[in-house]
């Protein structure tokens, strides 16, 4: 089987050849060997896994999670259970982000409604939420 560069490894995936360099050094990818001249050389199948690497982390999946979900794919032992449970603690992750950012959504929505556009700077209730001191003196007043 013909072996591919790095450069046409990363061109096939639409990664950058830095990100290959990168992945081989967090060992999520190795390159079958070297060139006499010290060039990397691939199998074609690497192209599906930095795809699957890709996939994975546009889910979200950071790359020690996907190098879990690597091993398992690999082990003779693992079940599709294995799977679904990593897969329902990244969406427990993500719906617990999912509420710190609606909480957050709220907070600015309610400073945006009493900043009054007209009045000086120093009446915009905005800039006074951000200073640290604020957030101690006014717990009440937002959740935060």
């Amino acid at each position: 089987m013909e072996k591919i560069t790095i450069g046409k490894l990363a061109k096939a995936c639409n990664v950058k050849i830095d990100t290959i360099r990168y992945y081989e050094r967090v060992n999520l990818v190795k390159p079958d060997g070297r060139t006499d001249s010290g060039y990397r050389f691939y199998d074609p199948e690497i192209i599906r896994r930095v795809k699957f690497i890709k996939n994975a982390q546009g889910l979200g999946f950071s790359l020690d999670e996907i190098q879990k979900l690597l091993d398992l794919r690999a082990s003779d032992t693992a079940t599709a259970a294995d799977v679904l449970k990593a897969t329902k603690s990244k969406i427990s992750e993500f719906q617990e982000k999912i509420s710190d950012l609606e909480n957050i959504q709220n907070i600015l929505k309610e400073l945006a409604e009493q900043c009054p556009e007209d009045a000086h700077i120093m009446e915009c209730p905005i800039l006074d939420y951000l200073y640290p001191d604020h957030r101690e003196k006014n717990k009440n007043n937002f959740e935060g």
